[in-house]
């Protein structure tokens, strides 16, 4: 009796012409042992005359590797297409939302002559409109908890985008809103809330979809789109506030709008890869049940001390800041007499400071030390707050710079800096966002930040109140300068709280991949079969 040579169980040996699937699993296995293993095997039992060939592994692996390659070339195609699409989506949306400075400029010059409100007013309507933004967790957890159309970002995004055309348009179109302070506020604080909801949606997005893909830093290129958009709001807002009135503005950016509507509306979430739901919940819980849930994971990533720490750090070294922008906006408009478009032209200067630093962090500042490279910015900041006072003081006149040059060179150092100190921790805390926890994380974040830069207006409103700064009295507006840059400085008592570094992903080693300890188990399994055969062989030719 003749026996077959190995089980057809064996990955290596075969009985028929079919190949069986797991011989693709063999691509580790050179031809060369695969011989010499044959060689051995005829070495010890030369009267035996195998039924079947021994298969060329090599075979079997250029099978493996074309279906391999054609699978990896269709996955990166749609990867490709899906990042090409992100890129439009997410980047049109930061883009716009920079642009948000157009309006608001129109409506800040609008405020201040044609309502004439004075100081303290026009600081308390832009904080006070700024209220729906500290709702943004509720909307972070919706976001992460109920699905619209198998879908939980970009379908609040077109909500949110929706409802500032509405707004927007509404102070285009209909006169009426705009010259009564309560209607006026209405629209500010629907445009603000519909703002809240596109840019949780959006930061969760690029969020979500960085851990997906393992792509790290794309906070850097929102804030690069971000400053874009403020670069051409600012430089166009200054020059359109000299030739039109403010309505054209505000028509114009509901125009705009209407464009990221229809780009967000035409998006969809299958093509960046994300996970899609058929119901309204992806748990098949209910509703309330999955809120709850979202609510308690949230609670549980915030705890956690390498979240917890630098959220403090960066909540409080804004909170404790009185900011004086109205005072400062209102003097240099009604003392110094500058002209929109120098006011405008000093945001760009800004704006493409912003840019730059971004670019600089992206590509070199990322391996400074965060406390080392925060502490520098939070000095570089007071440092930027007493420019104010050089204004004020006239200094800049007594070395022979205009204002008009001061206030453009000089006028938004304070604000850039301000927002560039924000980039470092949200890509932090991106980076330590648990999965699942993508809005909520990022949306308690953005909140917290604009709860503390409110009660840092508010704290603004007080002192300039407190040592009577008013339209026709900014004797005491030095002092203010000087309580804020002392006030700035604070925050480096506690710096320890802020990481020394970023967290880096750890690399996989090569030898203890996964297809590396199955084909060295696959090899054994080969070379003990040999073995196997020949016992048996041999236990045969005693009996």
């Amino acid at each position: 009796m003749i026996y077959p040579v190995i089980s057809t169980k064996n990955p290596i040996f075969l009985t028929g012409s079919k190949i069986p699937r797991n011989q693709e699993r063999c691509s580790k296995l050179s031809s060369f042992q695969s011989r010499s293993i044959f060689r051995s095997f005829h070495h010890q039992n030369p009267g035996i005359k195998p039924k079947t060939q021994f298969l060329n592994p090599v075979i079997g692996t250029n099978l493996g590797e074309v279906s391999v390659r054609k699978g990896k070339k269709k996955k990166e195609s749609l990867w490709q297409q899906g990042f090409q699409e992100m890129l439009g989506l997410c980047g049109l949306g930061y883009w716009v939302q920079g642009f948000r400075c157009f309006p608001w400029l129109a409506l800040n010059f609008h405020m201040a002559y044609n309502l004439n409100l004075n100081p303290s007013t026009l600081q308390l309507v832009q904080n006070s409109g700024n209220l729906p933004m500290v709702a943004k967790p509720l909307f972070g957890i919706l976001s992460d908890a109920l699905y619209i159309g198998g879908a939980h970002r970009i379908p609040y995004i077109c909500i949110g985008v929706l409802l500032q055309v509405l707004s927007w348009g509404q102070l285009a179109l209909f006169p009426v809103a705009g010259q009564a302070l309560p209607a006026l506020m209405a629209c500010v604080l629907l445009s603000n809330t519909g703002a809240a909801v596109t840019e949780v949606a959006k930061d969760a997005l690029i969020t979500e979809y960085g851990q997906k893909h393992r792509i790290t830093g794309l906070q850097s290129y929102a804030f690069m789109a971000l400053a874009a958009g403020g670069i051409l709001g600012n430089l166009l807002g200054g020059y359109f506030l000299v030739k039109l009135p403010p309505r054209m503005m505000f028509l114009v950016f509901s125009v705009l709008l209407s464009i990221q509507l229809l780009v967000s509306l035409s998006a969809s979430e299958e093509c960046l890869g994300l996970a899609r739901s058929l119901g309204p919940v992806p748990t098949g819980q209910s509703v309330s049940e999955n809120i709850r849930k979202q609510l308690s994971d949230l609670m549980i990533a915030i705890s956690e001390d390498s979240i917890f720490r630098p959220l403090t750090w960066i909540v409080a070294s804004i909170a404790m800041v009185p900011i004086l922008s109205g005072s400062i906006f209102c003097y240099q408009t009604q003392c110094l007499h500058l002209n929109p478009s120098v006011i405008g032209m000093s945001r760009v200067i800004g704006q493409l400071i912003l840019l730059s630093l971004t670019v600089l962090y992206n590509h070199y500042w990322k391996q400074i030390p965060m406390r080392k490279l925060i502490g520098v910015v939070q000095i570089l900041y007071a440092s930027s707050l007493l420019l104010d006072l050089a204004l004020v003081r006239e200094i800049n006149l007594s070395i022979g710079i205009p204002n008009e040059v001061f206030a453009l060179c000089f006028s938004g150092l304070a604000e850039t800096l301000a927002q560039f100190k924000i980039l470092p921790f949200s890509v932090l805390l991106a980076t330590l966002c648990p999965r699942g926890c993508e809005g909520s994380l990022t949306s308690f974040l953005a909140s917290a930040l604009c709860l503390s830069s409110i009660f840092s207006g508010f704290w603004g409103v007080g002192l300039a109140a407190m040592l009577g700064i008013r339209s026709n009295d900014y004797s005491n507006l030095p002092v203010g300068i000087l309580i804020q840059f002392l006030a700035a400085l604070l925050p480096l008592g506690w710096i320890h709280h802020v990481p020394m570094s970023q967290p880096v992903e750890k690399k996989r080693k090569k030898g203890m991949s996964k297809r590396n300890r199955k084909t060295r188990r696959i090899g054994r399994v080969v070379v003990g079969s040999v073995f196997a055969y020949r016992r048996e062989r041999e236990s045969d030719a005693q009996k």
